[in-house]
C-alpha cells in the first residue's frame, strides 16, 4: 500500500461551541466558519478506521453544525463535514477488516470530519458499498436515506397518507418514491410551482405549493379525504404550524430541520388536550442508537439496493474542490435542484 503523507487539506471550523443564533442552514459567507488549512493526518486508535477521501456531502445539518446551530458543539480547528464516501488505507486494532474497502462513513463528531484529503472516524460508522454504487451516491449513503426509510416507516405505522415539506429536498424525493413504493399517498410541500409535476411523478398524490395563498385551504379539503396523520417537517415554520392544525385527531407534526429562520407561533393549544396531537423531533443519531444492529443492516441493505437499481439516486447540483468551497459554497448553495459535493 502506497505511504500516507504526513499532511493534508482540510476545511476546519472556525467557531467553538454553540453560536446561540437560529438563522439556518443559508450561508452568505463561508470564511465566517471556515477556513482552508494543512493540518497532520490523522493515525487511527483501535477500533478507527482512516479513510481517504472520494467525495462529502453537504447537508443542511453542515451548515446548521458550522455555524453553531446544531446538536453538537463545534470544536474550532477540526475539520467540518459529517458524511462521505472514500477508501480505508489505515486501520487501528479490531477494524483491520475494513482495510482496502470503499465504504460510505460518517466522521467522528467533534474530531476528524469528511470535509479533508483524509477522514479518522470509528469503523463502526463505517458500511462497506456495492460495486454498483457511485461514489457520490455513496456519499450521501447515510444521513437522507436512513432518514428517509425511518421516518416513513413512523408514518406507515399511522395510516396511508403523511405530509412532506421541503419536498424538493434530496430526502424530500426519496422520501416521496419510498411512499409511493410502499402504497402510500405522500403529501408534497414546496415552494415553486415548476416542482409539482416532477413530485407527481415521484409519486406524490397531492402537491402544496407554499406561496399559494389558498394553500392551507386546498389543504384543509385534502386532510378530509386523506386523513394525513404524520407531519415529516424540515422548515419548521409558521405555514407548517398551519398544516398541523388543519391534521386530523391524533396528528403528530414531526421536525426534523430548521430551514427557515421563522419561529413558528402555537395557535390552537386546546388540539393538544382535544385531539391527541404532539410535537415530536426525529434526529438519526438517536433511531441509530436506539434501533437493533440486525435492523440497521436490513434498512441499510434495502438503501444500496434502491440506489444501485436505479429506484434513487442523488441528484447533484455542484462538485466543489476542498480549495474552492470557502469561495463558492455560497453560491453553489443558491442551486436548488440538487445536493452539493465536495471533492479532494
Amino acid at each position: 500500500m502506497t505511504a500516507l503523507p504526513q499532511t493534508m487539506t482540510a476545511l476546519l471550523q472556525k467557531g467553538d461551541g454553540y453560536s446561540g443564533t437560529a438563522e439556518g442552514p443559508a450561508i452568505t459567507d463561508a470564511s465566517r466558519y471556515l477556513e482552508t488549512a494543512e493540518i497532520p493526518v490523522p493515525t487511527p486508535g483501535p477500533g478507527q478506521v482512516l479513510i481517504r477521501l472520494r467525495v462529502a456531502s453537504v447537508n443542511p445539518s453542515d451548515l446548521h453544525f458550522i455555524k453553531g446551530e446544531y446538536g453538537q458543539p463545534r470544536i474550532k480547528g477540526t475539520p467540518a463535514g459529517f458524511e462521505g464516501c472514500g477508501d480505508v488505507v489505515a486501520a487501528g486494532e479490531g477494524a483491520e477488516g475494513l482495510l482496502g474497502q470503499r465504504v460510505s462513513f460518517v466522521a467522528s463528531p467533534g474530531g476528524s470530519g469528511a470535509w479533508a484529503e483524509y477522514a479518522m472516524t470509528e469503523a463502526m460508522t463505517c458500511i462497506p458499498l456495492r460495486p454498483d454504487v457511485s461514489d457520490d451516491d455513496g456519499a450521501a449513503q447515510i444521513v437522507n436515506p436512513l432518514t428517509a426509510m425511518a421516518m416513513v416507516d413512523i408514518a406507515r405505522e399511522a395510516g396511508d397518507s403523511f405530509i412532506i415539506s421541503a419536498a424538493t429536498s434530496q430526502l424530500g424525493k426519496l422520501m416521496t418514491s419510498l411512499g409511493r413504493d410502499l402504497g402510500l399517498k405522500p403529501i408534497a410541500m414546496v415552494r415553486r410551482d415548476n416542482a409539482v409535476e416532477p413530485l407527481k411523478a415521484l409519486g406524490a398524490e397531492e402537491v402544496l405549493v407554499t406561496t399559494d395563498p389558498e394553500m392551507i385551504s386546498k389543504f384543509v379539503a385534502i386532510s378530509k379525504a386523506l386523513k394525513p396523520r404524520v407531519f415529516l417537517d424540515a422548515v419548521s415554520d409558521q405555514i407548517s404550524e398551519q398544516i398541523f392544525t388543519a391534521m386530523p385527531n391524533g396528528g403528530r407534526w414531526i421536525s426534523y430541520g430548521k430551514l427557515s429562520a421563522e419561529p413558528p407561533q402555537l395557535t390552537q393549544m386546546g388540539q393538544f388536550i382535544f385531539m391527541g396531537k404532539r410535537i415530536e423531533g426525529f434526529w438519526l443519531t438517536s433511531w441509530m442508537r436506539s434501533t437493533p444492529p440486525a435492523d440497521q443492516m436490513r434498512v441499510i441493505a434495502e438503501v444500496q439496493a434502491r440506489f444501485a437499481d436505479g429506484r434513487w439516486k442523488t441528484d447533484v447540483s455542484t462538485h466543489l474542490k476542498l480549495g474552492d468551497v470557502v469561495s463558492g459554497l455560497p453560491e453553489a448553495l443558491k442551486k436548488t435542484d440538487g445536493k452539493v459535493m465536495i471533492t479532494p
